[in-house]
């Protein structure tokens, strides 16, 4: 798939006369090509059956009963925030500390269109996930489950996890945004609230305004 889309960029379908040069461009659209047939792999791997959809009021009976592993693979900032204790991390994602012209000049786009008003920050897939995560679990037949703070980079996850030879994963629908606070009664961090984790920047403070004022209007009543 990713092939496909990425041949498909330079052919005359698209009736772009010059193929870019730049070596930095060509690596970004790689990347989106990339992310984009390990999402839809992902996907397919949940619609078949091959990987459970676990909902999050199901996630603590699941790792309590089933032995599922809870595999973490938000950012470490966002995992900061709040996060299930005794689980293991390991960031799909890493901070792009490429300093080139052209990636600051998309980080400097990303902050005013996105980190701005989302904290988000300007990241690139951790090229040792597969890694990572074999050396925490090298049993390749444990159980994981897999979850972000959405349920899309999870997605992605499972397909690299699937591929490395893991065969007994869990997606957690929706991810950590899509929780309750009954569902992971145990929640460490320095917000402790794994709804709110993704959220950061300007969003962030509106965010806590309209609690507060929600909370008023509570007490008024």
């Amino acid at each position: 798939m990713a092939i496909q889309l990425e041949n498909q960029f330079y052919t005359s379908n698209f009736k772009l006369k010059y193929k870019p040069q730049n070596p930095h461009l060509i690596k970004f659209n790689r990347s989106l090509c990339i992310q984009a047939a390990a999402s839809i792999s992902g996907k397919k791997l949940v619609q078949s059956g091959t990987v459970k959809a676990i909902s999050p009021k199901e996630a603590i009976p699941v790792m309590n009963n089933e032995g599922f592993l809870l595999l973490d693979i938000r950012p470490i900032w966002e995992r900061e925030k709040a996060h299930i204790p005794g689980t293991l991390h390991v960031p799909l994602f890493i901070k792009d500390e490429d300093y080139s012209i052209l990636t600051l000049l998309k980080k400097w786009v990303h902050f005013g269109y996105i980190g701005l008003w989302t904290g988000q920050k300007f990241t690139t897939i951790n090229p040792t996930f597969l890694n990572q995560v074999e050396s925490s679990v090298p049993n390749k037949d444990e159980k994981l489950l897999v979850v972000c703070g959405e349920g899309l980079r999870s997605l992605m996850a499972i397909s690299k996890l699937h591929e490395g030879g893991y065969r007994n994963l869990g997606w957690l629908i929706g991810g950590f945004n899509q929780a309750k606070v009954a569902d992971f009664p145990s929640v460490e961090g320095t917000d402790k609230i794994l709804q709110y984790a993704t959220i950061g920047g300007v969003s962030y403070y509106f965010l806590q305004l309209l609690n507060l004022i929600e909370s008023v209007g509570k007490k008024d009543s």
